[in-house]
């Protein structure tokens, strides 16, 4: 019945049956594939925690045993807004549900109506013709999860209803690419030795986090990707201003900060998670999505030499100990976990019981 629904909406919207005909295709060849929709992501125990992270981190939601969810991406007030989404029950997440009574509250902030450099036009707006799931100029509107529907021009969120259409405070229809880095370091003694956890032995590892200006919530350092940019590049830029305050440094500062940061950005690192972010800022038309990156200082003399200052979106920036007590913003926490895991450094006291082979 869900093929057959699936079949039957992609003849209702020309040009994008492929798109849900490849969604349905998923859904017939793994029954684990249909809840990705139709389920919400419950609090992480311990357990369920290691048995999320065994799916593969690179791209989640393209995997036959992906577990997709929302559940910031359902939460009310809207940011920076009085706005109540409309209430979503937990069986009716998914598009492949039908409900024809959803009636999803009409948002978008007036920072975005505004017309700033950086967002798009109303889809109704003369001329703009956003080329979706494709790149579009110099701005990527290809989606890291592959085809998404477009449903009476409108971009649709490939994991289901949020209570909420329009665009909210992202600036883009359908994908907001951002880019994530995450800088490492093991935490050590004032002899300079590891500091290992003393009830698991594991050495402890430590992040760059800021407290974001917006929400007050610790997180990722990270950012927008402006369009035609590499993600190396964001990655490298964006760590640069709100870790380091780069904006606020004299050219000859600049140069410095690129000299010593260059050594650790041009080293091998390894990405931790490209795809959907189940974030609170995603409506029905609008959705984050992220290629996290992690870039370790393994002697931690590169980092050592650089002074940690706030800068553009950071209100505080900090080393923070890596384990699974951690509240971060957005799905942080899990990326975090992956790069513990990763690097064999600590994370929980109670791993919980094996799930994976």
């Amino acid at each position: 019945m869900l093929l057959l629904a699936g079949a039957l909406r992609a003849a209702a919207v020309p040009g994008f049956a492929r798109a849900v005909a490849v969604f349905s295709f998923a859904v017939a060849l793994s029954p684990q594939s249909a809840r990705c929709v139709l389920q919400r992501r419950p609090p992480l125990s311990n357990s369920s925690a290691n048995c999320w992270s065994c799916l593969h981190p690179v791209n989640m939601f393209n995997s036959y045993n992906v577990k997709c969810y929302h559940s910031k991406a359902l939460t009310s007030p809207y940011p920076g807004s009085h706005v109540e989404r409309s209430q979503v029950p937990e069986n009716k997440v998914g598009w492949l549900i039908e409900w024809k009574d959803y009636n999803p509250v009409e948002y978008t902030a007036m920072s975005v109506l505004a017309g700033p450099n950086w967002a798009d036009p109303q889809i109704n707006e003369k001329g703009f013709s956003p080329k979706f799931n494709e790149r579009d100029g110099e701005v990527e509107r290809k989606s890291l999860n592959g085809l998404y529907v477009v449903e009476n021009g409108r971009p649709r969120n490939p994991v289901g209803r949020t209570g909420l259409t329009g665009r909210g405070l992202l600036g883009r229809w359908g994908p907001n690419h951002a880019a994530d880095p995450v800088v490492t370091r093991w935490k050590r003694d004032g002899s300079g030795n590891k500091v290992a956890h003393p009830a698991t032995g594991r050495n402890i590892l430590q992040f760059v986090a800021i407290k974001r200006r917006d929400c007050g919530e610790w997180a990722i350092p990270g950012g927008m990707v402006d369009p035609g940019e590499k993600i190396s590049a964001t990655l490298k830029r964006e760590f640069e201003e709100e870790v380091l305050n780069s904006l606020q440094k004299s050219p000859e500062e600049k140069a410095e900060l690129e000299k010593q940061l260059h050594k650790l950005f041009s080293q091998e690192h390894f990405v931790v998670y490209r795809g959907y972010v189940d974030d609170p800022r995603n409506t029905d038309n609008a959705w984050m999505e992220t290629e996290a990156v992690n870039y370790h200082d393994e002697t931690g003399e590169t980092m050592d030499n650089l002074p940690l200052e706030a800068g553009d979106d950071a209100g505080m920036v900090k080393w923070v100990d890596i384990s699974e007590k951690l509240k971060l913003y957005a799905s942080h926490s899990y990326f975090i976990k992956l790069v513990s895991e990763k690097r064999g450094a600590h994370w929980s006291e109670d791993p919980g019981p094996e799930c994976c082979e």
